[in-house]
C-alpha cells in the first residue's frame, strides 16, 4: 500500500479545515452555555456551582481559540493587563473540573496582588495544565497546596501536591520535548508550558520533588 506524503501546503489547509470544524462545535458549546445562563436568570434560579460551570467552560472555549490560533502563528499572544489574584483564582476554579472522584483538598494562600500583563487564556492554559498534573498525581486522597504573592518586581505562584514524586533521574528531562511519565502522554505539555510562559516574560520551574511533597512555581517578571 502506498502511502501518499502532504506537501507544506496540503497541510497548512488541513490544519485550516480541522480548525473551521472546531471552531464551529466551540461556537456551539459558547451559545448553549450563553442560552443556560440567561434562562437561569429569567427564571431566578441562582446556584453558584452551576454559574461557576458555565464560567469554565466558557473561558475553556476561549483557550482552546487561543491555542488554534497557534497552529496558524507561533507569536500569536494577547497581552492583557489583569489582577494577579483574581486571574490566580479563576485558575483555581477551572483546574477543580480534573478532580473528578477523588478526595483533593485545596490549600490556597493568596498574600497580595496587583496588575500583572500576560496573555489570559495561556497564562490559564499552562497554570492549569500543572495542577492537573499534580492530581494525576494523586491516588485517591491527597492535597494542592498553591501560594501566591507579589514581592520584589515578581508575581510568584507556588504549586505543590502531595501525591507520586517525580523520579529523581528524570527531574532534569522534565520540560523536554517528548517526555512523558504517562501512558496516553505526548510529552508536549510542560515543554509547552514553559514556551508560552516564556513568551509572557515568565519562568516555570520544577523546584523540589520528594515523596509527599512536589513543588512547582511560575515566577511572572513585571
Amino acid at each position: 500500500m502506498t502511502q501518499t506524503l502532504l506537501t507544506s501546503d496540503d497541510l497548512k489547509q488541513q490544519i485550516k479545515c480541522v480548525s473551521h470544524e472546531i471552531r464551529n462545535h466551540l461556537s456551539i458549546c459558547d451559545m448553549y452555555s450563553q442560552i443556560i445562563r440567561k434562562t437561569l436568570e429569567k427564571e431566578g434560579i441562582s446556584t453558584p456551582s452551576i454559574q461557576n460551570a458555565i464560567d469554565c467552560i466558557q473561558q475553556s472555549i476561549k483557550i482552546i481559540g487561543t491555542n488554534l490560533l497557534d497552529l496558524k502563528s507561533i507569536n500569536s499572544s494577547a497581552i492583557q493587563i489583569l489582577d494577579f489574584e483574581k486571574t490566580v483564582k479563576k485558575g483555581i476554579e477551572m483546574s477543580k473540573a480534573y478532580v473528578e472522584d477523588k478526595n483533593i483538598e485545596y490549600e490556597v494562600l493568596i498574600k497580595n496582588t496587583q496588575n500583572i500583563e500576560i496573555d489570559e487564556n495561556r497564562f490559564l492554559s499552562c497554570f492549569i495544565n500543572i495542577i492537573k498534573n499534580g492530581i494525576e498525581a494523586i491516588e485517591i486522597k491527597g492535597k494542592i497546596s498553591i501560594i501566591a504573592e507579589v514581592k520584589d518586581n515578581f508575581a510568584y505562584i507556588k504549586i505543590t501536591n502531595n501525591g507520586r514524586p517525580i523520579p529523581k533521574d528524570k527531574q532534569e528531562t522534565i520540560f523536554d520535548l517528548g517526555y512523558t511519565t504517562k501512558k496516553t502522554g505526548c510529552g508536549i505539555g510542560l515543554a509547552l508550558c514553559r514556551q508560552y510562559l516564556k513568551e509572557q516574560n515568565a519562568t516555570l520551574e520544577l523546584i523540589k520533588s520528594v515523596k509527599g511533597q512536589t513543588t512547582f512555581e511560575i515566577r511572572i517578571n513585571f
